[in-house]
């Protein structure tokens, strides 16, 4: 059984910013059939913050941690410094993950740079002119 820490497992047991955000102007999917772990992220954006983000996932305890870590670390910052956030903040976040779970954290980081990217694929390319 693998050893989470007390912030794993407060992630998990009372997970922040589950759900969906219907008018969501960025949204990222990620899955990963190793272990068969599935999320989409909803971001609303407001200027160049993050104003919401949210998820929903399928998958084991320490996955579920890592997306709601990842949504605390991206609420109220700015889309520069949410593109920069690793897996291993999320990791950190989360006073550290088993290693054999470590993959998990990639759901989160990678999901939300998949979010902010179709936000600026939908949004910012249009406002700019070539």
């Amino acid at each position: 059984m693998a050893m989470y820490s007390k912030k794993v497992l407060e992630h998990f047991n009372n997970p922040r910013n589950a759900g969906v955000i219907d008018d969501a102007n960025g949204v990222g999917e990620i899955g990963d059939p190793e272990c068969g772990d599935f999320m989409r992220v909803y971001i609303k954006v407001e200027g160049d913050i993050i104003a919401d983000v949210k998820y929903q996932i399928r998958g084991c305890p320490a996955s579920i941690a890592c997306a709601s870590a990842m949504t605390e670390l991206a609420k109220g910052k700015n889309l520069d410094d949410v593109m920069m956030i690793t897996d291993e903040d999320i990791v950190n976040a989360l006073d550290g993950l088993p290693e054999f779970k470590i993959h998990c954290s990639a759901l989160g980081a990678t999901g939300l740079q998949k979010a902010i990217m179709d936000y600026f694929e939908k949004y910012v390319s249009r406002t700019k002119k070539v």
